[in-house]
């Protein structure tokens, strides 16, 4: 062969050419992370779009929001006035004033903070109006929800049905002869497991004076409950 053999360097690959840029996995992390946290949000504030459509004229989604709390309200209400009928009649007027606020309302707060405002009001106006004509129902008719959940798998005994009944019979009658502001904040504190800050909102009162409220009125149950112990 006559051509001339070319210089090891010539073989040499040249400059490589910058590849494409793909975006940093990082980035794309983020956009998910700040999706999920919008989710999440959208969850809590359900109830709040669900009223802002009601607000728009939107009849299904009050039937919707009274699906939704319309047995919570009513629990609450009986545990605060110990009457069933004068609890049920109590709710419905509060779900009447929710509808009647439609056109005014602001999701400026949680709407179940707003919600057991409206019911804690008519149940405190309630017991205040008829603090000496109170009647009390039976007993059977206020295991629901958290004193059912404490009921163990296994069937108990009659005596053991007996002397629960009547220890929750004695708690109830504890919380009951609470006055009714601190009544009214070991309910939504316990039962309802609303925060600090909601009942606060819900009473109108600072944080450190539901925090006084609940140290009183769990003092004051403990006193008269230590026998149990």
């Amino acid at each position: 062969m006559s051509g001339k053999l070319k210089d090891r360097n010539d073989f040499e690959p040249g400059p490589r050419q910058p590849s494409h840029q793909f975006p940093p996995v990082a980035q794309h992390s983020s956009d998910s992370s700040v999706l999920t946290d919008m989710a999440a949000v959208a969850m809590l504030e359900w109830d709040s779009e669900l009223m802002l459509r009601v607000r728009a004229g939107d009849q299904a989604s009050f039937s919707l929001l009274l699906e939704r709390h319309r047995s919570p309200v009513i629990h609450f209400l009986y545990r605060m006035v110990q009457n069933q009928p004068v609890a049920e009649e109590l709710a419905q007027e509060v779900f009447l004033r929710v509808y009647r606020s439609r056109e005014t309302y602001e999701p400026t707060a949680k709407f179940t903070t707003w919600l057991f405002r409206i019911a804690t009001h008519l149940a405190l106006n309630w017991i205040r109006d008829n603090r000496n004509t109170r009647q009390q129902e039976s007993l059977d008719e206020e295991i629901v929800d958290g004193a059912a959940r404490q009921v163990s798998d296994r069937r108990p005994s009659v005596e053991q049905c007996m002397v629960r009944e009547a220890r929750m019979a004695e708690i109830r009658q504890a919380i009951e002869s609470l006055p009714a502001k601190q009544r009214a904040a070991v309910l939504m504190h316990k039962y309802e497991e609303l925060e600090y800050s909601q009942i606060a909102r819900i009473l109108e009162c600072s944080e450190s004076a539901v925090k006084s409220l609940l140290f009183r009125a769990y003092e004051t149950l403990r006193l008269r409950l230590a026998h149990f112990a």
